[in-house]
């Protein structure tokens, strides 16, 4: 007797990242046409984030913009693997800009977040990993189990 195992769906969200020694945020903000979240820019005094004033100033410069309205339900026409391939074809667009941010000590990261009840596996072609690389971009995963009971949408 075959036991069939099945994969459990996920929630999950992408965003793009970029620290920099000392650009200004809105420069960024222009050359990706992209709305930030959260930007500061190096000198800045640093705020809590609630603007509530903290000791010192940012050392570096930060951008950050969702690439996604918020959090989706994989399926089997929407996975993280299919919304990597559209926001990288997106993101070709500004691979000028990309390098030269790199070129100037700048890092730029996919970050994706992903919120799960239980296992699952991601594939990612060659393509998408040579495209990443091309672009100057790291990923990063960030992984959140789920209680069954957690309602859809909610962090665990």
């Amino acid at each position: 007797m075959r036991t069939q195992y099945r994969m459990s769906g996920y929630e999950f969200t992408i965003s793009l990242r970029l620290r920099h020694p000392d650009i200004d945020p809105n420069e960024i903000t222009d050359a990706l046409g992209i709305e930030p979240q959260h930007t500061w820019r190096a000198g800045d005094p640093r705020r809590d984030p609630d603007g509530g004033a903290l000791v010192g100033a940012y050392r570096d410069s930060y951008w950050m913009g969702r690439l996604m309205d918020g959090p989706e339900l994989s399926s089997a026409r929407n996975s993280v693997e299919s919304v990597l391939v559209q926001k990288l074809a997106f993101l070709h667009r500004s691979q000028a800009f990309l390098e030269k941010l790199h070129a100037a000590g700048g890092v730029a990261e996919l970050h994706v977040t992903l919120y799960a009840r239980g296992a699952f596996r991601l594939e990612l072609p060659e393509e998408s990993l040579g495209q990443l690389s091309r672009l100057r971009l790291a990923v990063a995963l960030d992984v959140h189990p789920r209680a069954a009971t957690d309602a859809p949408g909610e962090p665990a």
